[in-house]
């Protein structure tokens, strides 16, 4: 009996997060809102997301000085604001994206000159 061949596994999109600005109170400085970008890149195609989220004040003890903040720091703070899921979603589109770019399935054009 002939092995059915497998199909290849699907790579994950590999998406670079950053930090593009910080919106906070300048009492005590508390950040309030984080601007991100999300960029994916190949040797070739690139794609990228924008987007922002609101963050709850924290506990008085836990306020982390403004100055002492790290991007990884915030990084982590919109990921675990978008929840697991949506950063699967935002990686996944951008994967989706960069692979419309590689082998497009959609063109606009007339055919006549």
């Amino acid at each position: 009996m002939a092995k059915t061949p497998k199909a290849p596994e699907a790579v994950a999109p590999v998406a670079t997060w950053h930090i593009a600005n910080l919106e906070r109170e300048t009492s005590d400085g508390y950040v309030f809102t984080a601007h991100y970008t999300v960029d994916a890149k190949d040797d070739t195609y690139s794609a990228g997301a924008y987007g922002s989220v609101g963050l709850e004040r924290p506990a008085e003890d836990e306020l982390i000085p403004f100055a002492d903040l790290t991007e990884e720091q915030v990084i982590g703070w919109v990921k675990d604001k978008l929840g697991e899921e949506a950063v699967t979603n935002v990686e996944a589109a951008l994967q989706g994206q960069l692979d419309e770019q590689r082998s497009p399935t959609k063109a606009a054009g007339v055919p006549w000159s």
